[in-house]
């Protein structure tokens, strides 16, 4: 069955030789050269996609969108646009426009656009508008950039999705390193089957072992119950070691043994278990100098990283900058119960032409924190509490000062102006909440009434 197309563009000529490709790639299309006329043909005809300029001679392209959702149309719509301002975009899949595209328009990106929202009935077809949220396991959202560095990462993640291949994402903090793993685990054939992620900068040496393999009671000293280790819990899935560079030597040993073997033996028992995983890594660290300085096997690296995904910083993906920020602004409304617009246009413009040393990570809880203060409609520089002269070589931790007691007194100041709601008070230090709790732990702070 082939799926119809409706084409509103205005260039007579532009829009003759995109409906002659799209008819050569198997679709029904026809074209309409204005917003009065698109409306009469998606009356007249059934319609699956609708193509549509931002600019058209009797209005903005974008306003069909309320117009085809107040009379029942709910057809994906994809905004073609030469105005390369990330900021119609982004105002365009508010207003409930699918995707956009920019011209001179690329016909693969396109055909890959179409085919990502008719080709699969289980993939959401408003990825940008509406990202997709990652399963229980690893608490993920994001949002996909459009930049090239962007695309480039998402096609090598695509590419090697389906593959069996051992993944290793090398990546500053912040980056979003576990969405891509998710994402490459939800583009292979373990889709249906666990995804299971460990921080491995978090677990104490002398867990390691029973986090990964697991114990059986009474093994330890603190093994009260048996405990099922990752490697179970991810079988015939997808288990995701972030910050694998931080295992100790003796653990790394006992992974490679694992992944060869495919067989693991529970703290304590006799048994061995037979266990298939298909392993992604990701670490900020340089593995080979750590191999060099004898801290990292190589053995162990080369079965880790058959792939390797490098993941673009923010400051790489200059033209997603705002794109990223009003999707984190969306997500700080809702969180927060407030209602801010938007950036008026001083604080837009330093919000691409600041560094980010944080990457992701930062910008969400800079708007975060922004959108809490903001006394008027829209995010102002002096919301965002930054200073562009931090470049390249900050510290992206917002709380970091000159000393431990500038620190100190800082925390204790948020968590009485916000009596004593650590949600609220990591926002206005600009840190998350696992943060701010490790420094309460540090300094020995104490938030009982």
């Amino acid at each position: 069955m082939k799926h119809n197309i409706l084409i509103v563009e205005d260039d007579l000529t532009f829009a003759t030789l995109l409906k002659t490709w799209l008819t050569k790639k198997g679709f029904a299309t026809r074209t309409a050269s204005s917003c009065a006329s698109a409306r009469k043909e998606l009356e007249s005809d059934k319609t699956d996609i609708v193509l549509c300029d931002m600019r058209l001679p009797d209005e903005d392209g974008i306003n069909l969108v309320p117009w085809m959702r107040s009379n029942g149309y709910d057809t994906p719509l994809i905004i073609m646009t030469s105005y390369a301002d990330i900021q119609n975009a982004v105002n365009a899949m508010k207003s409930g426009a699918c995707d956009y595209i920019s011209k001179p328009i690329r016909p693969e990106e396109l055909l890959s656009k179409i085919k990502d929202i008719i080709g699969d009935g289980n993939q959401a077809a408003m990825q940008a508008a509406k990202p997709q949220k990652a399963n229980a396991t690893s608490h993920t959202e994001f949002i996909e950039g459009k930049s090239d560095a962007a695309r480039q990462l998402y096609n090598y993640a695509d590419l090697v999705a389906p593959t069996p291949m051992s993944v290793l994402i090398n990546g500053a903090s912040g980056t979003g390193k576990e969405y891509i793993a998710h994402r490459i685990h939800m583009h292979s054939k373990r889709a249906d089957k666990p995804f299971v992620a460990i921080d491995c900068g978090s677990i104490p040496r002398e867990l390691a072992a029973s986090e990964f393999f697991g114990h059986i009671k009474g093994s330890f000293t603190g093994a009260i119950d048996d405990k099922t280790g990752a490697f179970v819990e991810a079988d015939g899935g997808t288990l995701f070691l972030d910050e694998v560079g931080n295992l100790s030597y003796e653990v790394q040993v006992q992974l490679l043994r694992a992944l060869q073997e495919r067989r693991i033996r529970p703290i304590g028992s006799t048994k061995e278990i037979a266990v298939d995983v298909r392993l992604i890594s990701a670490t900020n660290e340089n593995l080979p100098k750590a191999i060099e300085e004898g801290n990292f096997r190589e053995d162990l690296f080369h079965r880790i990283n058959e792939f390797t995904l490098q993941m673009p910083s923010l400051k790489d993906m200059n033209d997603d900058i705002l794109l990223f920020a009003n999707y984190f602004l969306d997500n700080a409304n809702k969180e927060l119960g407030r209602n801010i617009s938007g950036f008026d246009k001083e604080a837009s413009t330093f919000i691409r032409n600041y560094a980010w040393p944080g990457n992701l990570r930062q910008l969400k809880n800079c708007i975060k924190r922004a959108t809490l203060l903001a006394e008027g409609e829209q995010i102002t520089v002096s919301n965002l509490g930054l200073h562009m002269q931090e470049t390249k070589g900050t510290k992206s931790d917002s709380l970091a000062l000159k000393s431990e007691d500038d620190e100190k007194l800082r925390i204790i100041t948020a968590l009485q102006r916000t009596d004593n709601n650590k949600s609220k008070a990591a926002v206005l230090l600009g840190i998350d909440r696992k943060t701010l709790y490790n420094k309460l732990k540090l300094y020995d702070i104490n938030t009982e009434e």
